[in-house]
């Protein structure tokens, strides 16, 4: 196999399929990217784990076709540190000879028989605006479990029904919900997907950028679920098992609503919650026209900060988990925030709005379970 190619390209393409690689894999292999060279003048870089597969397709000057297995990661850091001059990849044996410049490299080859065969993404079944794709997930995925004690929670539900998308995820603390529209390849479209949170989330960072993403959500049988934009392509094992039924947990009614501004509450939670142990709630006191945030009690470091707040309905305190509420504060997205309540004791709703007197922005909701606080 022999090849040029151009620095930058070859950098981000590695750097992109690589970026998922396993650091201490079941089996050498996997730590490894698939190099396939054309006689098209394409290069294709392929990583697979079991779990998630990346492929990328780029231009070179191929004059020997071949595939070829390198350390993943060390080609990724090679390529990136190399001189801006033309990159030319050869094979000599068991070696990978990379030249760039007067810099030269020689790398082991892997053997490309012990690679799994990548999976085949399934068919495309319909298209979503990139920007919009990312921000819906990162609005969902941060609520999603972190842990291992239920393996279920920390995945994103995907339901989709012609041209809506649901996306769901909570930790058992809050639950985020995004409703979005997409332009499915069939006008019946219905589809229900656990897709595993941080997967999704790398993918939608690495692919948002492209103007529009395409999804293959396949046969359930498939157990996959793909994704496509520009010439790169990835594929994510889902979750299997019955996501519990937490829509019930959206409050019927509401009492008390405050609309306050998003990046002054934001900044005055992070300010307050310095005092706050760990664990320890902040306590949001509302009052006509304003809200008191405090945290910190008995003889330990206390801090306090009021705002401007619009409220409607009684008087109401609560308290809640200072970074649970920073980050729907942060995933809602919009210059005024809404807060919803019943009773200090059931769980918040939090939506965003454009304007402080426009309508809520029902899209996006961030349920917050409030905590008990020790008065």
């Amino acid at each position: 196999m022999k090849f040029r190619v151009e620095r930058d390209v070859l950098a981000e393409a590695v750097t992109w399929v690589a970026r998922g690689l396993p650091a201490r894999p079941p089996v050498p292999v996997l730590a490894g990217v698939l190099i396939e060279a054309s006689d098209d003048g394409s290069l294709t870089l392929s990583a697979f784990d079991y779990e998630v597969s990346a492929r990328i397709t780029v231009a070179a000057d191929v004059a020997e076709s071949g595939t070829v297995l390198v350390l993943g990661r060390l080609l990724a850091d090679i390529s990136r540190n190399l001189p801006n001059k033309p990159i030319d990849i050869a094979t000599d044996g068991t070696k990978v000879n990379v030249t760039c410049g007067s810099s030269r490299f020689s790398l082991r080859e892997m053997p490309v028989s012990d690679y799994p065969t990548l999976p085949a993404s399934p068919e495309a079944s319909g298209t979503i605006a990139g920007d919009v794709f990312t921000q819906a997930v990162a609005q969902v995925s941060v609520a999603a479990d972190r842990g291992d004690t239920l393996p279920i929670l920390t995945g994103v539900r995907m339901e989709i029904e012609g041209e809506k998308v649901t996306l769901l995820a909570t930790d058992r603390y809050r639950l985020a919900m995004r409703e979005l529209t997409w332009s499915p390849s069939a006008t019946d479209a219905s589809h229900v997907a656990l897709v595993p949170a941080r997967q999704l989330s790398d993918t939608a960072k690495s692919l948002g950028a492209s103007g529009s993403v395409e999804l293959a959500l396949g046969q359930n049988g498939d157990g996959l679920i793909g994704f496509e934009a520009g010439r790169r392509r990835t594929t994510t094992r889902l979750l299997d098992g019955e996501y519990p039924k937490v829509t019930s947990i959206f409050p019927t009614s509401v009492d008390t609503e405050a609309v306050i501004e998003t990046a002054a509450l934001e900044e005055a939670v992070k300010r307050v919650a310095l005092v706050a142990e760990r664990n320890t709630p902040v306590l949001l006191k509302f009052t006509d026209g304003q809200v008191a945030i405090e945290a910190g009690t008995g003889d330990d470091a206390q801090a306090s900060e009021a705002l401007e707040a619009t409220l409607t309905g009684p008087d109401i305190q609560i308290a809640f988990n200072p970074q649970f509420l920073l980050d729907g504060l942060h995933a809602v997205g919009t210059p005024w925030s809404r807060l919803s309540f019943t009773q200090p004791s059931r769980p918040a709703v939090l939506t965003g709005q454009a304007e402080a007197d426009s309508e809520a922005d029902a899209s996006y909701r961030y349920v917050l379970m409030p905590v008990r606080f020790a008065s």
